[in-house]
């Protein structure tokens, strides 16, 4: 589906069409492509919409949410401090028009989604098969933020107790799980923040605070992140079906989303230590400014938290996804998804089928040796495939997507990640303002 690629080289900066260019065979992948909204160096397009234009609508600074203010430390957008978020239909990042942002906060104020941000490095892409570490996710020097960690007993949830029907005999059982946050030097105790919530926490956490290291000090105003804060949440135990982690991660619902919005977040901000350091620290109720991070299991839960809860979550990247039938046969969930998140890209067609398109823009990565148990549509569990038939329902509904297909890489390759993840973060919040 993907193969039939064509080399394409793109300009390193949107200002300028006629900035120098980097020879993919010599540079061998180094990740510094501009914006993110052109495809890592040495990528191969396919097919997609990528563009390498110059001056493209969606550059950092389009108007978005994380500016309304409150009085103290805590969550925006309930009475409750986590709460649904009022949240706007239309726009986002869907259309050219306004919207998708959370229309109100605790004190009355409002913050919108950022207007469209373009199509410039959507598209499918495929990189390898040599690797090398783009230099973003690499000690520079540069300022680094604060690093905590804590401790969640499932015994104190009302979601995740460690007992739920579907896990087996031996997998019933309480457990412990460990957060990780860093926030970032640039972000100013008492604004709203921006986030990303990873799982299998700490996950990809240390290349991201790298990546926010490095580009929330980038004086390019095209290569640079917001100073958005990352929340590593480790998993229950276990894998796949009858597990606490297929139950968290492959089930077909939102609540794993309710887990994170009731139960993790308000823990950050409650943790004696994070609090000691920024006693003002509070989290922005935007879609826009909520991203999700994963790799197998954890990304089909990091799409899953959008689609089922766009209000709360727009952003997503997800590395070498299991979108897959791995959902607990004795799951309720079965009844209306039998095929788990399979029913993404299956017949059911959940993201074709569901018009107008969610507000969501959604990175996919699969690998060339990813392929789970067997291969074919037939089994439903060809983690390739199932990536692709992701990336063709996704361009079929215009939405913002990017695909990239790792050559000679298999299942959440690290050399896939160390390539591409910089330029992933970059493309991701592409069209939110930086916030400092």
């Amino acid at each position: 589906m993907f193969r039939s690629c064509h080399r394409i080289f793109l300009a390193l900066g949107l200002l300028s069409a006629c900035s120098s260019q980097k020879d993919p065979a010599t540079e061998n992948g180094g990740g510094d492509s501009g914006v993110g909204a052109t495809p890592p160096v040495g990528a191969r397009a396919s097919g997609g919409t990528g563009e390498a234009g110059a001056g493209s609508s969606g550059s950092n600074g389009t108007s978005a949410g994380g500016s309304s203010s409150s009085s103290s430390g805590g969550v925006a957008g309930s009475s409750g401090g986590m709460g649904d978020a009022d949240a706007s239909s239309g726009g986002g990042e869907t259309s050219s028009e306004s919207g998708g942002g959370v229309a109100s906060t605790d004190g009355g104020s409002t913050t919108l989604g950022p207007s469209d941000p373009g199509s410039a490095g959507d598209g499918d892409f495929t990189v390898g098969p040599t690797y090398a570490k783009s230099s973003d996710l690499m000690a520079k020097g540069a300022p680094a933020g604060k690093s905590f960690h804590f401790t969640m007993s499932s015994t104190k949830s009302k979601i995740f107790t460690g007992m739920d029907s579907t896990l087996l005999a031996a997998n019933r059982h309480s457990f412990t799980r460990g957060v990780d946050v860093y926030v970032p030097a640039k972000y100013k105790d008492g604004d709203l923040a921006p986030f990303m919530v990873i799982q299998d926490g700490p996950g990809q956490l240390g290349n991201i605070k790298l990546a926010l290291d490095n580009l929330t000090q980038s004086t390019d105003p095209t290569r640079s992140l917001p100073a958005f804060i990352a929340i590593a949440v480790q998993n229950g135990g276990g894998d796949s079906k009858g597990s606490e982690r297929g139950l968290e991660y492959d089930t077909m619902s939102d609540r794993y989303a309710q887990f994170i919005q009731s139960e993790v977040l308000p823990a950050v901000l409650a943790d004696p230590t994070i609090k000691a350091a920024y006693p003002h620290l509070m989290l922005t109720p935007d879609p826009e400014g909520r991203s999700t991070c994963g790799c197998s299991s954890g990304a089909a839960a990091a799409l899953t938290m959008g689609w089922f809860r766009p209000e709360w979550f727009h952003r997503m990247v997800t590395y070498s996804g299991t979108f897959v039938a791995q959902q607990n046969d004795s799951a309720p969930e079965q009844a209306m998804y039998p095929l788990g998140a399979w029913d993404y890209h299956s017949d059911l067609d959940l993201i074709g089928t569901t018009t107008p398109a969610k507000p969501l823009r959604i990175f996919i990565n699969a690998n060339q040796m990813d392929n789970g148990a067997g291969t074919g549509a037939a089994n439903h569990h060809d983690w390739l495939l199932a990536n692709q038939l992701m990336a063709a329902a996704l361009k079929k509904q215009s939405y913002h997507y990017r695909f990239v297909e790792g050559l000679g890489a298999g299942h959440c390759d690290g050399r896939v990640q160390d390539l591409t993840l910089a330029d992933t973060l970059v493309w991701l919040w592409r069209g939110y303002p930086l916030n400092y």
